[in-house]
């Protein structure tokens, strides 16, 4: 450096690098590093250091995805602890929380571990409960690791191993590995830094062979990423410089002041001079646009390397196998990066796609990955210990051991698990009072229980701090009030329908006679006589449909479509009315003056609710009932009473309750029932620490054991119970609506309308020609009168009956015929009389 130095290639470490960008800040001189990928190194906090390969940031990433495409959670991570290992194990962790995994433990280990201390750290590794092992370190140490770990039995099937691009490089460079080293990896995944296929890498690659096998210490130095990277490094340089001086810049330097303050004797420092034009040499550097061996070697706007990308290897046998690609343009893929590049990026999950690799024992199996730990503990199972419901979860007086729905659930998911689930259960609650189940939960998160398994309702606060199964029973909440026998009265006859539902159909009655009277008048002689007839006849002729006992007939063609349209409604509508009718006078009617829990937001009573129940906190913070009106009931019997007693009597108006409850707490209380619609869809699983891997599993079972049936054979042998009588009866009476009908009554009217509207047309042409140009004609196109007279002169005709009309002009017609013939032979006579005068005339001439 105080050789007036204007670049730097290297260091080869990203420890060194850390102390050698301090210096090339100073003294701003480009720092180019192929080889140091530490993610911490960015331009934004040393601006002078330029990374010349990708960064290890994006194999993590690739890594994180591999880990996410397998479905696995947790992983361990296994690494050199210093600068490099520990940066990149961090941003490893922040990539893997983004995809909702996490590294359940983190193995440090020292980079001059000895076999011994390399051992101990991977027996701790192997009593954890993942078995996804992601391994960063170098080629010195990373064999030595695997060696170890090979002598553990840790490379056998269950496990998976993650290498960092460590092992791809020294599988490069030392190709082929010894057979023994070989054996030590089997299975292992790595990604290896992809750089694209062309003559000048294929080039490059001869030339590395002649120049490495022409020297005995460089017979086996495979190639690998390292030399191509740093041979695009030197040629970046070398365009930066070229640009450098064609803009006509000259190389100068300064003394820097800090440097010179500082005495020392050794240290020489005031012999460093600052670059001057270091600036102007980086931004030449990152403008560089070129083809190297690596490929299009580009910087983008955040100074990384454009398309980075890696091979994922499977090491299998004596060689390695590619399963696939990761780019952070389309994610992992089976085709070469470059061919997307062309396509719209597309990093879901479904386009994510990779060969079926051959795992650690030589399976192709995926591995579960992860196991209980080995340390012989127990989970720990949290089971409500309540007083009401002992169908559902129960104690065994004496035992340890419990009994119910819920607990034949998950020990019938948990035996049909691939594998052996260590537990233990433990009760939760005193047995006096029924435990809060939220508070249960919530002891899942501070690790008191690993699990809960019972009658727990899975609600949205629940939710946020566990993760639960799949529902096994479906249970929202309902009301419970108590009913009263209603008996029928001398107008039930009218119950069926509303009373808009019957105004309707009234005025629907009366508009069809008169519109059918309307378009028969003119051409019926039944629809015909005087007024006091004519009303009688429509209203007769209207509601004798009902009973489609009508003796009029229809002659036209417009009122046949009206009447065949009405028929079909009256016929839905009369089919609908029986049913009603008959529900209504053979079931029993119950009445409670409780109808849901609308009726309970807008009333004050005093409501119940299980003690314990999630019910108390969704009724006053999700639908705004005052907490004093909630009164907690800790058994069915105390529940029964306070119904029966009533507000007036110190009891309660309704109970509140989930629904898988209250059918076994109504089974032998008919006087109760539940009342509106259940106002909540929840359902009740088995809880677990998030992000567990059991609850994935038991979900599974869960489903399978919906489908073959077991759940429903467990379900009738604790639950299925006779029910009461009186819950086949109805809560009040069902009557028809208008809203179910009002398509129908639309239809009508479409077809009434459009009846009547080719009615008018057709009787306007025929007053037209057969009144209006015969008055036209005989007044020889005189005024017709005035508006009044012409409008009583069509009410007129149109009151006329058809028949009549068309008699009478053709009356007219032959009428006007023979008058014109008569007219045409007086005119003849008059002209044979004047001939002969004429003659005359001319003869006098």
């Amino acid at each position: 450096m105080a050789r007036r130095t204007v670049a730097i290639i290297g260091p080869h470490s990203s420890v060194t690098a850390h102390v050698i960008t301090h210096i090339a800040n100073e003294l701003q001189v480009p720092l180019l590093s192929f080889s140091a990928l530490d993610p911490t190194l960015s331009s934004l906090q040393f601006p002078f250091f330029i990374r010349t390969c990708h960064s290890d940031l994006y194999q993590m990433t690739a890594i994180a995805d591999i880990v996410n495409y397998h479905d696995w959670k947790d992983v361990i991570a296994v690494y050199l602890d210093d600068d490099n290992g520990r940066n990149g194990i961090g941003a490893l962790g922040d990539k893997l929380a983004e995809r909702r995994c996490r590294i359940s433990y983190k193995a440090p280990l020292s980079p001059d571990a000895s076999m011994e201390e390399i051992s101990n750290v991977l027996v701790q590794v192997a009593l954890a409960e993942s078995r996804v092992i992601v391994v960063h370190a170098n080629t010195q140490f990373g064999p030595k690791l695997f060696s170890v770990a090979k002598n553990l039995g840790m490379m056998g099937t269950g496990y998976v191993w993650i290498a960092t691009a460590f092992l791809s490089a020294l599988l490069d460079i030392n190709s082929p590995l010894s057979s023994d080293s070989l054996d030590d990896i089997q299975g292992v995944l790595t990604p290896r830094m992809y750089t694209p296929d062309s003559q000048l890498q294929r080039r490059f690659a001869s030339r590395w062979k002649n120049l490495t096998s022409g020297n005995t210490a460089n017979a086996h130095l495979g190639l690998s990423f390292l030399p191509i990277y740093a041979y695009d490094t030197v040629y970046v340089l070398a365009h930066a410089l070229d640009a450098f001086f064609k803009q006509g810049n000259q190389i100068t330097f300064s003394t820097d002041s800090k440097l010179s303050s500082i005495h020392g004797d050794n240290l020489n420092l005031e012999a460093l001079k600052i670059f001057n034009e270091g600036n102007l040499l980086r931004s030449n550097i990152y403008e560089v646009n070129m083809t190297g061996v690596s490929g299009p070697f580009k910087y983008t706007s955040d100074r990384n390397l454009v398309n980075p990308a890696y091979e994922i290897i499977n090491v299998i046998g004596t060689g390695t196998r590619r399963i696939g690609y990761w780019s952070n343009y389309s994610g992992l893929s089976v085709v070469p990066p470059e061919t997307l590049y062309s396509k719209p990026a597309n990093l879901s999950r479904e386009n994510q796609k990779l060969f079926a690799p051959i795992w650690p024992g030589n399976t192709g199996e995926r591995p579960r990955g992860w196991v209980f730990p080995n340390n012989g503990r127990l989970l720990k199972i949290g089971v409500p210990k309540g007083v009401s419901y002992k169908e559902f979860v129960s104690q065994i007086e004496g035992t340890d051991t419990f009994e119910g729905f819920c607990i034949d659930v998950f020990l019938a998911a948990v035996s049909l698990l691939s594998y052996a689930v260590p537990y233990k259960f433990v009760p939760y609650g005193e047995g006096k009072n029924n435990p809060s189940m939220t508070e249960l939960v919530r002891l899942i998160t501070t690790g008191e229980f690993d699990g809960a398994v019972g009658d727990i309702a899975i609600t949205t606060e629940r939710t946020r701090m566990v993760d639960f199964t799949q529902p096994y029973i479906e249970s929202g909440l309902v009301v419970v009030a108590p009913v009263r026998k209603e008996e029928s009265n001398a107008l039930a006859f009218l119950a069926p329908f509303t009373p808009k539902m019957w105004c309707v159909t009234a005025i629907f009655f009366i508009l069809v006679g008169a519109v059918v009277w309307i378009l028969e008048h003119r051409v019926n002689d039944e629809f015909r006589g005087p007024p006091k007839k004519q009303v009688v006849t429509v209203l007769w002729f209207s509601f004798s449909t009902m009973f489609f006992s009508h003796r009029e007939n229809t002659v036209s063609a417009l009122g046949r479509f009206v009447l065949i349209i009405w028929l079909f409604v009256v016929l839905i509508i009369n089919s609908s009315y029986t049913a009603s009718l008959t529900s209504i006078l053979t079931v029993q009617q119950l009445y409670s003056p409780i109808k849901g829990i609308e009726s309970l937001v807008i009333g004050k009573e005093p409501i119940g609710y299980t003690q314990g129940s999630f019910a108390r906190n969704y009724l006053v913070h999700e639908i705004g009932i005052n907490e004093s009106r909630l009164v907690p009931l800790t058994t069915t019997e105390e529940a029964a009473k306070a119904l029966r007693k009533g507000p007036e009597n110190g009891g309660v108006a309704a109970y509140i309750d989930e629904r898988a409850y209250t059918d076994i707490f109504l089974s032998s209380r008919c006087d109760l029932t539940v009342v509106g619609q259940e106002f909540t869809r929840n359902g009740w699983g088995f809880a677990f620490p998030r992000d567990s891997p059991l609850a994935v599993d038991l979900s599974t079972a869960i489903l399978q054991m919906i489908d073959n049936g077991d759940l429903q054979r467990i379900h009738d042998k604790w639950l299925l119970s006779s029910a009461c009588l009186s819950q086949g009866a109805k809560l009040e009476v069902e009557r028809l609506q208008l809203k179910s009908f009002w398509g129908l009554y639309v239809i009508c009217g479409l077809a009434c309308l459009l009846a009547l509207l080719v009615y008018l047309i057709q009787i306007w042409r025929q007053y037209h020609k057969h009144y209006v140009s015969e008055e036209l004609d005989s007044s020889d196109g005189q005024s017709l009168g005035s508006k009044s007279s012409r409008l009583k002169t069509f009410l007129s005709f149109a009151d006329e009956k058809e028949e009549t009309v068309k008699s009478r002009s053709k009356r007219r017609k032959m009428e006007r015929i023979s008058y014109r013939s008569s007219e045409g032979s007086s005119s003849i006579s008059s002209n044979k009389g004047y001939a002969p005068r004429r003659s005359e005339c001319a003869s006098e001439v």
